[in-house]
């Protein structure tokens, strides 16, 4: 993404300071490494616990047609843990709505306030529910409804005691997450700096074969990307960054 994408002027930081769980929230095995695996990657190295909530099994994608979709669904839950790893994550929560048809529904919005419940974070780290024209495939129908989904258990549903007594009948009590943080957007407002830990991006996005084969076109693109989100918030020549609209909820 280059920097003409990006809509204002972005502060530079980890943003951990205060911070000891985060929990990561997408629609599809993948996203997260593609969206924030960098990020991660610097939280978990400062101490920070991360945590994925993946709200499909990724059933729908690949390109082999000799494969069942249960079995797909299986590999790409397998990816995600094998990539998850990679960068210092082994709470994997997959919630288990079909791929492709994924919709901000109050069962989608309850499940994922349940996630918040049990994990307890100071941050979650979502996708945008606003479609990105500039990079049209990271609006897929799924991201957008995830994003919202996850927005609306922010605020209000996760903290609300009222909302889903269910969450309360299984022993889940209200939870406040004081910050929000949307991937992918032009929004962004906060860079951080993952130059150091590319090399485990990388590693994770290429664990997710069934997707990317052998991945041996991901170094371009991805230093392309955040080189472009470096330049775009003032780092030095060589830095490489993922990007976030941080929204505080307090």
């Amino acid at each position: 993404m280059s920097d003409s994408h990006f809509r204002q002027a972005m502060l530079v930081g980890a943003g951990i300071e205060g911070v000891e769980r985060i929990l990561v929230v997408t629609a599809h095995p993948d996203d997260v490494d593609f969206g924030a695996a960098g990020s991660v990657a610097v939280w978990t190295s400062a101490g920070v616990e991360v945590a994925y909530c993946i709200c499909t099994d990724g059933d729908a994608g690949g390109s082999d047609r000799s494969i069942s979709r249960a079995d797909m669904a299986a590999v790409r839950r397998d990816e995600q843990v094998a990539a998850a790893r990679v960068v210092g994550v082994t709470d994997v929560t997959f919630l288990g709505f079909p791929d492709g048809r994924l919709v901000a529904s109050l069962e989608l919005r309850q499940a994922i306030s349940g996630v918040i419940r049990r994990i307890r974070p100071d941050r979650v780290v979502a996708q945008s529910p606003e479609r990105n024209w500039a990079r049209i495939y990271a609006s897929h129908p799924d991201h957008l409804a995830a994003g919202e989904a996850a927005a609306c258990a922010v605020y209000p549903d996760a903290r609300n005691p009222f909302a889903f007594p269910e969450l309360l009948e299984a022993g889940l009590e209200p939870h406040s997450v004081p910050e929000l943080w949307i991937m992918t957007t032009e929004r962004a407002d906060r860079a951080v700096d993952a130059t150091e830990y590319f090399d485990l991006k990388l590693t994770a996005l290429r664990a997710h074969r069934s997707q990317v084969g052998d991945g041996e076109h991901l170094d371009g693109v991805l230093r392309n990307w955040m080189s472009g989100t470096a330049l775009a918030a003032g780092m030095p020549d060589g830095s490489l960054a993922e990007a976030f609209h941080v929204v505080s909820t307090e």
